[in-house]
């Protein structure tokens, strides 16, 4: 069993990478279930769920989906839309922060073009009290991630990132980061063994104790897991250490475990949930197939009930 999960992690992971994949996958629409876990291709239709989530006690953060950005018109209509997404937040006044990623807005075309893509974007988000998530990618971009985020972070306070409890490097930059807002994973990426722990039980182990790390310091700290057990000990840890609930939140991925997420805001705790949009779904998508076996027969289930 568990071999045959392990293949299927690397054949999706495989599949996330096919540049030709991604490009027919456009022209699919969200098609093979991924419309189970993407909130649509425009900015309306994820403003639709985002309300509609609002209203059941969960906040969200949204990301314009975006992967293989290689030139500058498209890190400029990247950035175009993620200023466009924080006017409207701002407009509609649902409670939303934004995600993106640095890829998008031109890391791999022109470093300056990134940052000055990135300053216009916090620019808008400071403009309307609004919060900007940096994602972490792979490992090849994983230190420039951090060197950016250092840099913005000594004009800007409304912009944080994300650390992955399977690099070997985590706990080393974590205390580097305290005091800054992060989001804490496990990690979704393929990594080689050199720079990351390959056994579940390890990421676990480094994923919670990652967890009580930040807390500890009297960071604000999102807990991004689907994983009951581990939300459970989170919780324990937090009434052990008196720890408000007002200095951490709870994430989970748009479409999954919707009555644990209801449930937990019920319990009086932040729960908020990121929902992805965009016509450039398929990589997100199959990296989510990859995550848990138990997601391909989420999404066939999907598929086959339209």
């Amino acid at each position: 069993m568990v071999l045959v999960e392990k293949l299927s992690k690397n054949f999706f992971l495989y599949l996330s990478k096919n540049k030709v994949l991604n490009k027919s996958a456009k022209r699919w629409g969200l098609k093979l279930g991924a419309a189970q876990v993407v909130a649509g291709v425009s900015i309306v239709s994820v403003m639709k769920v985002v309300k509609t989530l609002n209203d059941k006690g969960l906040v969200c953060t949204v990301d314009h989906l975006g992967e293989f950005v290689l030139n500058r018109e498209e890190a400029i209509e990247s950035t175009n839309i993620c200023v466009e997404t924080l006017e409207t937040i701002a407009a509609t006044g649902v409670i939303c922060n934004l995600s993106l990623k640095l890829t998008q807005l031109g890391l791999d075309i022109d470093r300056k073009l990134c940052l000055d893509n990135m300053l216009q974007i916090l620019d808008v988000a400071k403009k309307n009290n609004n919060f900007v998530r940096i994602d972490m990618e792979d490992y090849a971009h994983y230190h420039q991630t951090l060197e950016i985020l250092t840099e913005l972070r000594r004009n800007y306070n409304n912009v944080g990132t994300v650390i992955q409890a399977y690099l070997h490097c985590a706990q080393k930059d974590l205390e580097s980061l305290s005091g800054v807002p992060l989001r804490l994973v496990k990690g979704a990426y393929k990594e080689a063994p050199e720079v990351a722990y390959q056994k579940k039980e390890r990421i676990d182990e480094n994923y919670i104790e990652l967890i009580k790390q930040h807390l500890l310091t009297g960071s604000y700290t999102a807990i991004a897991s689907h994983d009951h057990e581990i939300i459970a000990k989170i919780k324990r840890f937090c009434i052990e250490q008196q720890i408000p609930k007002s200095q951490f939140e709870f994430q989970m991925l748009y479409g999954f475990r919707k009555d644990m997420q209801e449930r937990i805001v019920k319990e009086g705790y932040t729960m908020r949930v990121y929902v992805p949009f965009g016509k450039d779904w398929y990589a997100y998508f199959m990296r989510r197939l990859a995550e848990r076996p138990q997601n391909v027969s989420f999404a066939l289930k999907g598929f086959f009930s339209k």
